[in-house]
């Protein structure tokens, strides 16, 4: 049950929201019913800050409200195609422009965290560079001359986090007992899965871990690349990395840099974010204009590794056909895969659902971005999962965020950004390797060998001091499998020959 305190901070919340006149705005007066209007002008009666646009009362509102909600508004300001660019623009501030804490406080942290004094690891410690919702960056010096960023986590941040994700886990709560249509939304897992990610984000020694991690899987591809982790300098509070080269995104100078190739950029996004996922599982969750760093002519250095998504075998798969199949404009198939994975019922038709799918699909193929309104594509696609009971998985949701935010800078870099010619070359090598004739044969050869492991442990013999030869029969199994593999292979061969 909810305690009183969670009642009062999301209460709270919406107080704030009707202050600044950012909960029911009036320059959306034209789209509400008349009950709900009449409602937003009774509220707009308690509003006292109403000066500024909407992105801008609503930005206000959202830094009060503390790092959750500002977490939100970062994934609302990455979508200036659904929103409206200046709405996106207004919110913009609240990836890395946040007011700093003060810099004796900072030197504190690190000085308790690392045990040490700032000037015995740091030759310069400067004042901060980036200020976001959790933390805030410093630009230092090492001894050893080598440039760095230091990231504090802000004080008191645990609780305030603690405070926040108990009011929001109670409005996913009310809603799902409330709001019957949002259920399929799963809104209390969606809640939890938030939470958990941001709860993680409060120490800096997985941070670290991560960015570690993801800078090896990045170096394969080389779409995107990470600092190195000075690991003298990482506590549970404190997180030092070599010093990122470019401009942040965040930064209006970024995409203005002589020599730079916006459409080479856009697409490196998209792939980088497409690899870290299909390829290896993991990925950067967290891809907003001020955790990534741009340089000509078409460089990406991602930081803050605070949220990394993951990716089971299955569903990386199913991510997989699903594209391809997009890819080739093969609705069926991608209608297959979604019932398959059981994303959608048993009981629907997967041929009508296919034909759902190519509703939405053929009047954007092949289009440029700036061609198509994301807005109507996002609304037909609500319909059609509501349509077919189409419920969110939680195991999903870091991706699903993360490809939303991925689309939307691509887009501010490139506004004729085609996700779908972008995404291709890493779909292509992904289904090249995974489900080539020759990779299903590999698969069939490792599940008969474990097969066979499982069924000798279940019908070996006690041991005895004496050597027991193997059954006649087990001697003609393991040659039917021999035989069977060697020939899937030879097929295979023939095939990609």
């Amino acid at each position: 049950m909810a305690s009183m305190g969670a009642y009062v901070r999301l209460l709270g919340a919406g107080w704030t929201l009707v202050l600044n006149d950012a909960l029911l705005p009036r320059e959306l007066d034209g789209f509400y019913s008349p009950g709900v209007r009449t409602l937003a002008n009774g509220l707009r009666l308690f509003a006292s800050r109403r000066d500024g646009r909407p992105g801008e009362r609503m930005a206000r509102s959202l830094q009060v409200l503390g790092p959750v909600a500002i977490k939100l508004g970062q994934l609302l300001s990455t979508r200036a195609d659904i929103f409206g660019r200046t709405f996106a623009e207004d919110l913009g501030h609240l990836k890395d422009r946040l007011p700093p804490f003060p810099m004796a406080i900072a030197r504190a942290e690190v000085e308790r965290e690392l045990g040490q004094p700032v000037e015995a690891i740091f030759a310069a410690f400067g004042e901060p560079v980036a200020a976001a919702s959790l933390a805030q960056a410093h630009e230092a010096m090492l001894l050893d001359g080598r440039r760095v960023a230091v990231k504090v986590l802000r004080p008191g941040i645990e609780r305030q986090v603690a405070a926040d994700s108990a009011a929001l886990d109670l409005a996913a709560r009310l809603i799902e007992r409330w709001a019957p249509l949002a259920r399929r939304l799963q809104p209390v897992p969606f809640a939890q899965t938030v939470i958990r990610a941001t709860e993680l984000e409060l120490d800096l020694r997985l941070e670290a871990a991560g960015a570690d991690e993801l800078s090896e899987v990045m170096a394969a591809d080389g779409y995107m690349t990470a600092p190195k982790v000075v690991w003298d300098g990482v506590g549970k509070r404190v997180l030092t990395m070599e010093w990122s080269a470019g401009l942040p995104l965040s930064d209006a100078a970024a995409l203005e840099q002589p020599g730079l190739d916006r459409k080479a950029l856009a697409d490196n996004l998209t792939r980088a974010f497409l690899a870290q996922a299909l390829d290896h599982g993991v990925f950067h969750a967290d891809l907003h204009e001020g955790n990534l760093f741009v340089s000509a002519p078409a460089r990406l250095h991602a930081v803050d590794f605070g949220i990394i998504g993951r990716l089971g075998a299955g569903e990386r798969r199913y991510l997989a056909e699903i594209l391809w199949g997009f890819l080739r404009r093969d609705y069926p198939r991608v209608a297959q895969v979604h019932f398959d994975a059981g994303y959608v019922p048993a009981h629907h038709s997967v041929a009508a659902f296919a034909q759902a799918l190519r509703a939405v699909g053929e009047p954007v193929f092949g289009r440029n971005a700036n061609a198509v309104a994301m807005s109507r594509v996002l609304t037909q696609l609500f319909e059609i999962t509501a349509l077919y009971e189409m419920r969110l998985r939680p195991e999903l949701v870091l991706l699903q965020k993360t490809m939303v935010t991925v689309e939307g800078v691509a887009r501010r870099i490139d506004p004729t950004h085609d996700i779908w010619t972008a995404a291709e070359p890493v779909v292509r090598r992904w289904i090249a390797r995974e489900l080539s004739p020759l990779s299903r044969v590999k698969q069939l050869a490792g599940e008969a060998e474990t097969a066979l492991r499982n069924i000798a442990r279940m019908t070996a013999p006690p041991a005895t001091p004496e050597p027991v030869p193997a059954p006649r029969s087990g001697r003609l199994l393991w040659f039917a499998l021999g035989a069977l593999a060697a020939g899937g292979a030879f097929f295979a061969g023939a095939l990609l020959r």
